[in-house]
Formats: structure tokens, sequence, C-alpha cells
């Protein structure tokens, strides 16, 4: 009886091939979409010496670049955590004429061209369009300034937070709310206490999947910006420029020095979400 239940289960098939095989798989794709593309940036890096790539990555319209993209990049990801979870909790706990289009209008920074983005963007904000000729007049430049930029990092960050967030509110029992109401908890105390701990290692995930699309966003950027130095240009487009001169180790010099703040603060923003798991009794 036993060695039958044995056999049957190791003879059980499984949907995907075996481990070993599987993970053979994963790790070459792996490598050739990424591992390989990446090592190609620091080895023309390697090119240049110590001294001239310090020289390249610290001139100082490159780090006034590092301060634009990495300092509204994380602003525009914090802006898309607080009103991408207030959209998600109305999409999840509400019902009202035309919520099913508000679902779909989100997703329409995933499918919209970026260069049309931009565009669209930057007719809108400008001084002669819709809402910027309304805003200029009372001292808000939008286009052509760094809040143009934050614009469109907003814009194209915010479905990353609604994706993350959502399932996990739709999974979320409101039970546990009224509990929490009927102790006299009142709806702050629920938010804080019962609600934002379940939702928070998914918010931070939505956070960081946000601020690592804006960090590298460049098509609805570059019309709004402007690219006044030191004032709002992006570092993906000093990228381009030193392409454009031909100057390839410089390029992916500057690429390896965004590479390398991107991953670490990405991987800082990981380590909190997997502490914040653990601490709520969430992790696997």
């Amino acid at each position: 009886m036993l060695g039958s239940i044995v056999a049957s289960s190791s003879s059980t098939k499984r949907v995907l091939p075996g481990f070993h095989l599987t993970l053979g798989y994963s790790i070459t794709y792996l490598c050739l979409i990424i591992l390989i593309p990446l090592s190609a940036v620091f080895i023309k890096t390697f090119e240049l010496s110590l001294a001239e790539f310090w020289a390249t990555v610290t001139d100082s319209r490159v780090v006034a670049t590092y301060r634009v993209s990495f300092g509204i990049s994380l602003l525009a990801a914090v802006i898309n955590a607080v009103f991408g979870l207030l959209l998600a909790w109305i999409l999840v706990r509400y019902t009202f004429p035309g919520r099913k289009i508000v679902d779909a209008l989100v997703d329409l920074p995933f499918a919209l061209p970026t260069a049309v983005a931009g565009i669209a963007l930057t007719a809108l904000y400008a001084g002669n369009g819709w809402i910027g000729q309304y805003l200029e007049p009372l001292g808000f430049k939008v286009a052509f300034a760094p809040p143009g930029i934050l614009v469109a990092l907003v814009f194209i960050g915010l479905p990353f937070v609604v994706r993350t967030v959502q399932p996990v509110l739709e999974d979320m029992e409101s039970e546990l709310e009224e509990a929490a109401g009927s102790l006299g908890a009142n709806r702050w105390q629920t938010f804080f206490h019962v609600v934002l701990p379940i939702v928070f290692p998914a918010l931070l995930t939505g956070f960081a999947l946000a601020f690592a699309r804006a960090v590298g966003e460049y098509g609805s950027v570059i019309f709004i910006a402007g690219n006044i130095p030191y004032v709002s240009e992006i570092t993906p487009l000093m990228i381009i420029t030193k392409l454009e001169q031909y100057d390839y180790a410089g390029a992916t010099a500057i690429a390896s020095v965004m590479l390398i703040i991107s991953f670490v603060l990405l991987l800082a923003i990981n380590g909190l979400q997997a502490w914040t798991a653990k601490r709520t009794g969430r992790s696997q």
C-alpha cells in the first residue's frame, strides 16, 4: 500500500519540466536578456582610465542630472504611492458610474507611447496650453521646468502602484475593519493599525516599480523638461548626448553609475519590504 502511494506520487507529472531543466532555461534566459547586456556596459566603461572615468561621472553638468533624475523620480514615486493607494482603494471599495472606465484608464500609460505622452503633457502645461495658460500667470511654470518632469514621471508611474496594491485590497477582508470599529477604533486608527500594515509590502513594491520606471524614463520627459543645463536635464539625456558625440565609453560610464545607484536604492527598498513583511508576520 505504502509502495503504491510512493510510486503514484513519484510518477505525478508536473506542468513544467524538472527543476534542473527549468533552472537551466531560466539562467540562460536571464543571462541573454539582462546579465550580458549589463556586463557589456561595464566592459565598455573599462576602456577609460580611473581618472577619465572619475572626470566623466563627476562633471558638474552630469552631477546636476543625477540630482534631477533621482530626486524627482523619488518624489514622483512618493506621490504615486499616496495617490495610487487612494485610487486603488476607491476602485476596490466603491461602486460608481464609470468605474470600469476609470479602471481601464489606469492602464493607459502602459499602452500609450511615451513620446505621445510627452507631447500631450507639453501641450497641456505649456504657457499657451489648456492648463498652463492659467498656471503661468499665477507664477507656476510647469512645462520646460522641473515641475514638468515631475508631472511626466507621476503620469507614467501611477499604474505600477495601483495594479500592485489593488489585488491586496481585493483579498483583504472587510471584517477586519468592522472588528476594529467595534472595538472603538476611529477611521484613522483603523487605517494605520489594520489596513496599512497589510498593504504596506505591496505599496513598497509599487513604489519601487514606479521609481525604477521613472529613473530610466526618457520619451515622455524629453519634450516637457526643456532640457536646460543644470536645471532640467535628465541623466538619460546626457547618455544620449555622449552617444551622439561618439563618446561610447563616456556614455557607458554615466550609465554604469546610474545603474549602480538604482540597484542600491532598489536593494534598500526591497530590504525594507522584506523587513516589513517579516515584522507583520507575512513573510513566506
